[in-house]
């Protein structure tokens, strides 16, 4: 089993940054993905950022390019979102996921297992 930990929501105002942290505990697989999704509210949970182990490459949602940038520590224990530049448009709820395989397509379903979220609100 794997289990999720996000931290690092909190309130900041439009302009400013936040860095969210995902610790991941339990096995490990060598080639996995871990990815960011977000929920705003009456909204469905859309992707954000993913980085698959086995090639380092990272993805990213149109609306963050060059504002949001996901990594992870050397261990790949720990997955980070650094997000500058914040918009009121992302505030939502931010939640980790990961899956013990190379992730193609970025969608919630390919994902087995997620975080508790962690809130971001974004005030004008």
């Amino acid at each position: 089993q794997v289990q999720l930990v996000e931290s690092g929501g909190g309130l900041v105002q439009a302009g400013g940054s936040l860095r969210l942290s995902c610790a991941r505990s339990g096995r490990t697989f060598r080639l996995h993905t871990m990815a960011w999704f977000r929920q705003a509210p009456g909204k469905d949970r859309d992707f954000v950022a993913a980085l698959t182990s086995n090639d380092g490459r990272t993805y990213y949602t149109d609306s963050v390019k060059g504002r949001f940038t996901i990594s992870t520590d050397n261990a790949g224990n720990t997955a980070y979102l650094e997000m500058r530049g914040l918009k009121p448009e992302d505030t939502a709820v931010y939640y980790c996921a990961y899956d013990e395989s190379t992730v193609i397509n970025m969608a919630e379903r390919n994902f087995d297992y997620w975080g508790q979220g962690t809130q971001v609100t974004v005030s004008s």
